[in-house]
């Protein structure tokens, strides 16, 4: 009877640290992801370094900053929609982006792409 309950203790202990291995590698990562994304917020590089390319865009007069966002990313000008959201969210230029039709580059961060979405002229170019 003794073996059978120190072999249910081992086990049992076993499991428990398997458990908290698991709990602690879990955390870990979200702890990872959470400070990248945050990271990137604020310190997000533009698709092309160097040169770039332009790309006309067009903003509806009924648009969300998601439905925009996804745009952007289809047409390559930025890598993450949600990110640009948030960078949104956060920016001066927060619920001041304007209908119209602008000209992005893709060597452009996603704050200079505000500043010129959010301009009084219809026609941005950088």
């Amino acid at each position: 009877m003794k073996t059978k309950n120190l072999v249910g203790m081992i086990l049992e202990t076993v499991l428990k640290g398997g458990a908290l291995i698991i709990i602690v590698l879990f955390v870990y990562r979200a702890a990872v992801t959470a400070y990248d994304f945050g990271y990137r917020v604020f310190a997000e590089e533009p698709v092309s370094v160097s040169g770039g390319r332009i790309i006309t865009v067009s903003v509806a007069e009924d648009y969300t900053v998601m439905g925009m966002a996804e745009m952007l990313v289809e047409r390559g000008l930025i890598r993450d929609a949600n990110l640009f959201v948030v960078q949104e969210l956060l920016s001066e230029y927060h619920g001041m982006i304007k209908p119209g039709i602008y000209d992005l580059s893709t060597a452009m961060t996603a704050e200079e792409m505000m500043r010129i979405m959010s301009a009084d002229t219809e026609v941005g170019q950088e």
